[in-house]
């Protein structure tokens, strides 16, 4: 298993920030709205860059922004360099959100080698879906996007969970068809879509707290944030964001609770591999 840190850490923040630039250019070109969000805006806000243990980017926008993010990939993306994975366009590819990945390059997490898409360094672009402005409502949504993350996850989990009666559950879970797991995702999607209301989520991730949801406004706006010496535009009044996602967001977490992905393979730019004799646990 390999932990990056150092030298191979800051060029993977590096290449991280080259997709940051052209999320950044695209959405300016097309006029499509985002925000930098969750330890991307922490890290421009509190390091003025990446949180310098953190090995990956977030970028959040709106379900109709998303889709057109989506399809402007097709036309405007540089695919000399980069390209873009989500259940709609990656076949095998099981998450609710999609990622925009660094060609020549690998980051081979932990457990997932056996899935069939490419794994190239990446950044996170995650679509917000309403859910109830009822707490009730979006405490109900939340089991139902539980019970929808976990069949989905079950490819993993069935391998990667330490307990071995949950693997077993994910064994079973794993044999519901991806079709059908993939399509109740999509019936969940065009349900929020009817929804009008002032809290959103990332359907098939966990929320931090037990408000089970996200302010809308916060992604309506945004406010520019200086990250890496580049404007982006994080959320619509930052420091209360970060303190509903992280409480304390200034404290500096001490190093038993810093986390990065551990990976089984790691390949920069222009093929070259990390050291792994130096990341091994």
């Amino acid at each position: 298993m390999i932990r990056p840190d150092g030298d191979t850490l800051r060029a993977i923040q590096r290449i991280e920030l080259e997709m940051l630039t052209e999320v950044d250019r695209i959405c300016r070109k097309c006029g499509i709205h985002y925000n930098i969000i969750a330890g991307t805006l922490l890290g421009a806000v509190r390091h003025g860059g990446f949180i310098p243990w953190d090995d990956d980017a977030d970028v959040a926008m709106l379900r109709p922004e998303y889709e057109r993010f989506r399809e402007a990939c097709r036309t405007e993306l540089d695919t000399d360099r980069f390209y873009f994975q989500d259940h709609k366009v990656t076949p095998g590819y099981r998450w609710g959100y999609g990622k925009l990945r660094r060609k020549e390059t690998l980051f081979l997490r932990e457990h997932q080698e056996h899935m069939p898409y490419e794994q190239g360094i990446f950044i996170d672009i995650f679509p917000l879906d309403a859910v109830p402005d009822s707490r009730i409502g979006r405490v109900l949504v939340n089991l139902d996007c539980f019970l929808v993350r976990k069949v989905l996850w079950a490819r993993v989990g069935r391998r990667a969970d330490p307990s071995r009666i949950r693997r077993a559950v994910y064994t079973l879970l794993d044999r519901i068809p991806e079709e059908a797991a993939l399509g109740a995702l999509d019936r969940r999607i065009l349900r929020a879509g009817r929804r009008r209301s002032q809290w959103v989520r990332i359907l098939t991730f966990p929320t931090p707290n037990r408000a089970y949801g996200y302010r809308r406004r916060w992604y309506e706006g945004e406010e520019t944030v200086i990250f890496e010496g580049i404007p982006f535009p994080g959320t619509r009044d930052p420091e209360e964001y970060l303190r509903f996602k992280y409480g304390d967001y200034l404290r500096i977490p001490p190093p038993a609770e810093r986390r990065t992905h551990p990976v089984s393979a790691l390949r920069l730019t222009g093929g070259q591999e990390a050291a792994e004799t130096d990341h091994e646990n």
